[in-house]
């Protein structure tokens, strides 16, 4: 057992106010807020998605006027020894506490169906005993499964340039991208603010991967792309459906405890599989628990190009990550592995919102293999 560490934020500060707790921008650049070894366990003070601008005196109209450029409040990056490119970090969530007031917004210009619902409307949620009630929504109550928004590592820099110059082109299609922006960037100055990426679409680097499922008592596999991994967390939701399709969960502050361990470059289990997790789910009254392994697909192709939006090319890349997981971890062929994905492997949109990329997981049941007889 490691060193516990916890690292504390002033909410009713924005996050420019306390640069030294965390950032907004992606990039492998940024000076770590902690230095902590495998099987360290750090709890991290979160801000919410919009770095408080939405409290519980907001209306709808507020939503006119919010600076997105301050999404999403991050905090980290934490530092871990011995982690190197190539490696793969195991982030354990040990717990996510919430905090007791969250928000659901519709931003015009976002969400899946942004041409049938073009007004702003934001319903305010009290969270409370394992529950969320809104006086927006009345005779609703909305049950917990808190999960962070977002959970990553540092970018290369052959990653961040090759982000940037994929996004450039779909912005000149006039597709929408947030590119990078000095506007709202935390650190305020220099290389990060200029060239870091934004928080919004997930990445190979992990991010906004919006993934209901990793909640406490999960465990997440990031690629390490950078010295000590630079590891950072933020965007907390109380309580979200697979695939986000209004653009928000209820979007909260929170507390995450995590456990960190790395396995070195080489590792068998973990050479295919750049994005994955470990889950547990609730079972019903009297059932067991399953154990599932998922992968995670986003709508980027080999060379890094982006397809905006194409949930068939995220749902491949999320079942050839199944395929080369049950091939090492099982000695089956690959055409057995396919089929069993067929078979028994759930997928699932995590979120469909997050442009220009979408993001789909694959869930394997660990309990359908069993020892030679």
């Amino acid at each position: 057992m490691g060193n516990s560490y916890e690292i504390c934020v002033d909410r009713t500060k924005p996050l420019a106010a306390q640069p030294e707790t965390g950032h907004n921008r992606w990039h492998p650049e940024i000076t770590p807020i902690l230095r902590v070894d495998p099987e360290d366990e750090v709890t991290l003070h979160t801000r919410d998605a919009l770095d408080g601008l939405i409290t519980p005196d907001s209306a709808s109209v507020d939503i006119l006027q919010l600076d997105l450029t301050r999404a999403h409040p991050l905090t980290g990056p934490i530092f871990i020894s011995d982690a190197a490119p190539g490696d793969v970090l195991e982030v354990k969530i040990l717990e996510i506490e919430p905090e007791s007031f969250g928000y659901t917004m519709l931003l015009p210009g976002s969400g899946l169906l942004k041409e049938h619902f073009p007004e702003p409307y934001l319903t305010l949620w009290n969270i409370r005993d394992g529950f969320a009630t809104s006086p927006q929504i009345r005779r609703v109550r909305i049950p917990g499964q808190p999960f962070m928004g977002v959970m990553g590592v540092a970018p290369s820099h052959a990653l961040l340039n090759s982000i940037t110059k994929n996004e450039k082109k779909l912005a000149e299609q006039g597709i929408k991208v947030a590119l990078p922006s000095v506007k709202g960037a935390v650190p305020q100055s220099g290389p990060v603010s200029v060239a870091g990426l934004r928080t919004i679409p997930p990445n190979k680097n992990g991010g906004n991967m919006d993934v209901k499922q990793l909640k406490s008592g999960s465990t997440l596999f990031l690629p390490v792309l950078t010295e000590g991994a630079l590891f950072s967390a933020g965007d907390a939701h109380f309580a979200q459906g697979d695939g986000e399709s209004c653009g928000t969960g209820i979007e909260m502050a929170a507390k995450l405890r995590v456990q960190f361990r790395v396995h070195k470059h080489g590792s068998q289990r973990f050479v295919t599989r750049p994005l994955h997790f470990e889950y547990v789910d609730d079972a019903p009254l009297g059932k067991d628990r399953r154990k599932y392994h998922a992968t995670i697909g986003i709508s980027t192709r080999p060379d890094g190009s982006i397809e905006p939006g194409n949930l068939t090319l995220a749902s491949q890349n999320a079942l050839l990550g199944m395929i080369d997981y049950i091939v090492a971890e099982h000695s089956l062929s690959r055409e057995q592995a396919y089929i069993l994905t067929s078979l028994a492997v759930d997928l699932k949109i995590s979120q469909i919102v997050n442009q220009p990329n979408v993001l789909v997981s694959a869930f394997l049941p660990l309990d359908i293999f069993v020892p030679d007889a």
